[in-house]
């Protein structure tokens, strides 16, 4: 697809420098009634959002809804199903050796090491709609409408629609943000109320911006809180210089109508997050993403730290993940720090810019007039410009890197795209639009490329992750889910026990269980011996054991018993 993707974008921009006239009346009816809609500010907010949630629905027949296949999921999907219980955590289970899985904390509660607010939304897929995606889905379709709105306070409407309609397409179909149950659109929907209502509040200093904002840094700080300060501290002193200049009735008027609330809210999130973490770990001041860190993983997120003394795991596989990928991964950025920053940002800009978003930017070059300096530059632009270096940095100082850590400044890139395309629209050369048919081939490259995504697979165009684009596939385990579907229909109750090869990639766990271990038709655990097994099985002795072997192809799934049976008679 990347291929394709460049392709397109070549033509597009040959096309455009050949025959800009082409498809003109069709763009300008196209235009035209997007100008309409755009006018009527709330409902095009609204419009971008519903567009969002019918186009993934729409998917379904060739994109289903998708199953679990890395730590991270499971572990999000353990907290949404802690939540739909009606609970924050979960006892430790007097059996939770046997339980141990990739970022999930057993003591002092059974419960997910991440910050809550992904969770949240699956819990809500999971309660009202009886399934986590539909959370997914939700939190994507309201990222998309609040890019929209943010855009709204930035530029003209028409641009704000247009980006919308743009994030849609690049964010709510074939993206990993809402094929997976981990993706960015929590923290980049906080990111996206932050911002735009900072210019809002700026003007009006209404209440409602007031508490966007609020419930947008409450966002961030439960979603993506490192790159969330980052993101937060230009807002923070655009804020406060702006508050600075305020004298007499007008500034008891601003400490009312936006400070009072700001801080009422602001209060009323740490109090929420500091319970939360009470409930978990039993200090306020502890959260479960470092409890998980001090117990299981010694390598740290920032290169210039040494790494801690390793803890006696209970797991091979556990070992081998945190001593094998992760301290590779570690030590790359620590030997290597301008290559692997190199790396982040090839990353970033594949995942957010790719070849269509990054040729107006380039454009700029021969777009400008001669003469330009940062002087011209707009105060609005530079702001955002300042938000996006200000955060980017934060990103590349940690070790690890994937583009939804960067979701905050989501909409920030859409503003600076819209912003060059407003540029380029007015160009012309030698003569010739070539200016407006380049900024309209860029919706309309995208539309051809969501096109050639949904027919992906009756054109036999089988992408590749690496590097990973906005419509890269992610990786999903179908055998597991076989293997889950085919126990639930078993009359009885049962448990698996996972045996993994010591060649087995421990990037995919296998042992992963829902809130009520106990009280659920099958679970799953890690082999830990004939012996080990036993104490388990006596726990739960009202149910059918299993062996599951992930290496075999496909996965393997035996009588455990048999399997006991066999190696206790096999000779020495």
């Amino acid at each position: 697809m990347l291929l394709i993707e460049s392709g397109l974008v070549l033509f597009a921009v040959l096309l455009a420098f050949t025959w800009p006239g082409l498809g003109s009346r069709w763009f300008l009816h196209c235009e035209r009634a997007m100008a309409r809609l755009a006018q009527r500010r709330g409902v095009a907010v609204l419009v971008v959002g519903m567009t969002a949630l019918a186009l993934r629905a729409a998917l379904l027949p060739i994109l289903p809804i998708p199953t679990p296949g890395v730590h991270d999921e499971f572990s999000y999907l353990l907290m949404a199903d802690t939540f739909s219980h009606g609970r924050l955590t979960n006892p430790t289970h007097p059996m939770w050796v046997h339980f141990e899985t990739f970022h999930v904390i057993q003591k002092p509660t059974y419960a997910s090491m991440y910050f809550p607010a992904q969770g949240v939304f699956l819990a809500i897929g999971q309660v009202i709609f009886h399934h986590p995606f539909w959370g997914v889905l939700l939190s994507t379709g309201l990222m998309c409408a609040a890019i929209c709105w943010m855009l709204q306070g930035w530029l003209p409407p028409f641009w704000a629609l247009l980006g919308g309609f743009l994030a849609v397409v690049r964010l709510a179909t074939f993206s990993y943000w809402v094929n997976t149950y981990f993706g960015g659109a929590a923290a980049a929907l906080g990111g996206a109320l932050v911002l735009g209502a900072l210019p809002r509040i700026k003007r009006h200093e209404r209440l409602s911006d007031v508490v966007l904002m609020g419930l947008g840094l409450a966002l961030l700080a439960n979603s993506r809180p490192y790159e969330g300060l980052f993101f937060s501290l230009p807002v923070a002193g655009a804020l406060l210089l702006w508050i600075l200049r305020r004298h007499g009735a007008d500034l008891t008027h601003t400490l009312r109508r936006v400070v009072l609330p700001l801080a009422v809210i602001l209060t009323a999130t740490a109090a929420a997050m500091l319970y939360y973490f009470w409930r978990v770990t039993g200090h306020p001041f502890q959260t479960p993403f470092f409890v998980n860190l001090a117990t299981y993983d010694p390598v740290p997120y920032f290169p210039w730290e040494s790494v801690k003394s390793w803890p006696a795991y209970n797991h091979e596989i556990m070992k081998r993940f945190y001593t094998g990928w992760l301290l590779e991964n570690y030590k790359v950025g620590r030997e290597h720090p301008i290559g692997a920053v190199l790396v982040k940002a090839a990353t970033f800009l594949f995942f957010y810019m790719g070849p269509l978003f990054t040729i107006p930017i380039l454009l700029l070059g021969m777009v400008l007039p001669r003469g330009f300096s940062a002087k011209d530059i707009s105060r609005r632009t530079r702001f955002l410009l300042l938000v996006i270096c200000v955060s980017f940095v934060g990103t590349l100082l940690p070790v690890f890197f994937n583009p939804h850590y960067a979701a905050p400044i989501t909409c920030v890139i859409y503003a600076l795209l819209l912003s060059a395309l407003q540029r380029t629209r007015n160009w012309r050369w030698r003569g010739k639009p070539t200016g407006l048919a380049l900024a309209r081939g860029v919706p309309a490259v995208a539309v051809l490329l969501l096109s050639t995504c949904a027919a992906r697979s009756f054109l036999h165009i089988h992408d590749n992750p690496v590097p990973q684009t906005w419509c890269s596939p992610y990786e999903q385990g179908w055998d597991r889910p076989r293997i889950q579907a085919r126990m639930e229909k078993l009359p009885g109750r049962h448990l698996l026990l996972v045996r993994y090869s010591p060649k087995y990639d421990p990037r995919g766990s296998w042992v992963a269980n829902g809130a009520d271990i106990d009280g659920s038709k099958v679970v799953w655990a890690n082999d830990m011996g004939p012996q080990q097994n036993q104490e388990l099985i006596e726990y739960f002795k009202d149910r059918k054991v299993w062996l599951v072997e992930p290496d075999a192809i496909p996965a393997k799934i035996s009588d455990y018993t048999d399997v006991a049976r066999a190696l206790a008679n096999s000779p020495l």
